[in-house]
């Protein structure tokens, strides 16, 4: 289910008109959980307390909320918690190694995404306790398992449950509305709707993060904890409307456990896929992905660093370059750290140093644990030497990199990178690394780089 606010009357007022299809599947979905007369309702929301690496479940006995953020105060609910439930939930996430739980509330409030669901739902049907959780930035196998956990709980409890998997679809539809238009925000709707459609769940594992980021897309790993529900289980798939008036897509469909079916174990057909790709990826690695990769794996295993391998190109060992190493895994950056000027006695070094910390000194991510090494794809750039430039004019992000300066900040991006099309992104997101406002004075500087990946 989407979560639009302007679907609640006091807050959409005429605009309600646009999202018919909408507002008649909310009200059909609201008559069906009517009739299931559930014992819980869980919500899955995108918009409740969110964090990059742990899967937040709302603790307590209850909470309250309303629409204030959207002008409306006077429409809002209150509802209890089935803490019994969380409780279950937390335990089996624990047991799997998963990081979810109750810690780390910072707004105990009720959003948006999660009431406009339930303000249709409550209609029609308001006996029922409910459980709140987020989305995070786990990797789409982890919500996918934590969607067994939750499976798992609700057998424990033999709770009557209903599960709402709320999201939008992509937010860059069109031109004209509020996030602007992307090629790939009407590819991933169509994506999506057929595959919810068909009940093909392998297809919500498919899709790379960069594809996702371009797509603005809101909900997918709340649809991917709904899909874990359904492990290794049919499915009778109702999709029961689909519209974008507004550039935002909004789905709405059901599903039923319709008997045990051991094919539709879709998180590990989707690891199978992935790692014959990253097999196909190391039979073609030349030997500065090589050289990375045999790097960080001997740190990682042995806390040692890499002996310098003999009979390496003049290339490596007799050139000196700034390097910059990328780490990715299961699609999103796992670690990237380099310099700009050399700072090693050859490139070889330079890879051999940069590739650990990548690995092991990146502030943004953990350090790689052993476990994680067949899964991860390295990309190595070589930097030619930066050149001083007077204007913006003189920047391509596809072929230049970029560096800014002002006083003792500093900010570097490496050229043609995902969802970087324009010297404007380019030019924000370095500022923006750099701590360095747009209307402050800063110097540039581009360079070219030899990527191998």
């Amino acid at each position: 289910m989407p979560h639009p606010p302007l679907a609640v009357p006091a807050i959409g007022g005429n605009e309600i008109e646009k999202i018919g299809k909408t507002i008649a599947a909310f009200e059909k979905v609201a008559e069906e959980i009517a009739q299931l007369a559930p014992e819980t309702i869980i919500v899955s929301s995108p918009h409740s307390i969110m964090y990059s690496d742990y899967i937040h479940i709302s603790p307590g006995n209850f909470a309250t909320g309303d629409f204030r953020l959207f002008g409306v105060k006077s429409v809002g609910m209150a509802k209890e918690y089935d803490d019994e439930l969380v409780e279950h939930i937390v335990r089996e996430a624990k047991e799997c190694n998963l990081r979810a739980g109750t810690l780390g509330e910072r707004d105990k409030s009720l959003d948006h995404g999660t009431m406009v669901p339930l303000y249709f739902i409550e209609q029609k049907y308001a006996d029922y306790k409910s459980v709140r959780m987020s989305i995070s930035g786990l990797s789409l196998y982890d919500h996918y398992e934590f969607g067994k956990c939750v499976r798992k709980a609700i057998e424990e409890t033999n709770r009557r449950v209903v599960y709402i998997a709320s999201g939008d679809l992509s937010h860059k539809l069109s031109a004209d509305g509020p996030y602007g238009f992307s090629p790939d925000g009407p590819i991933f709707d169509q994506d999506v709707t057929l595959a919810i459609a068909k009940g093909d769940f392998l297809k919500f594992l498919t899709f790379s993060e960069s594809f996702l980021e371009s797509a603005a897309e809101c909900g997918l790993r709340s649809f991917v904890i709904m899909a874990g529900l359904f492990d290794k289980e049919k499915v009778t798939p109702k999709l029961l409307s689909y519209e974008g008036p507004f550039g935002v897509g909004y789905g709405i469909a059901s599903f039923e456990p319709a008997g045990a079916d051991s094919t539709r174990d879709f998180d590990k057909q989707a690891r199978e896929a992935e790692t014959k790709e990253i097999s196909k990826t190391r039979e073609r690695e030349d030997i500065y992905i090589r050289l990375a990769r045999m790097s960080l794996e001997n740190y990682v295993l042995t806390g040692k660093r890499l002996i310098l391998p003999e009979g390496l190109p003049d290339e490596l060992v007799r050139k000196q370059a700034g390097v910059f190493v990328s780490l990715h895994e299961h699609g999103r950056l796992r670690g990237c750290i380099g310099t700009i000027m050399p700072q090693s006695k050859s490139v070889a070094e330079e890879i051999i140093k940069n590739a650990v910390s990548a690995g092991i000194n990146d502030p943004r991510f953990d350090k790689v644990e052993a476990t994680e090494l067949k899964d991860i794809i390295y990309s190595v750039d070589v930097l030619e030497l930066p050149e001083r430039i007077a204007s913006k004019a003189e920047l391509d992000p596809k072929k230049y990199g970029v560096i800014v300066r002002s006083g003792y900040r500093s900010g570097l991006l490496l050229p043609n990178l995902d969802n970087v099309d324009t010297v404007e992104d380019q030019v924000n997101i370095v500022l923006r690394k750099a701590g360095i406002g747009s209307g402050e004075n800063y110097s540039m500087e581009r360079f070219q780089v030899t990527r191998h990946e």
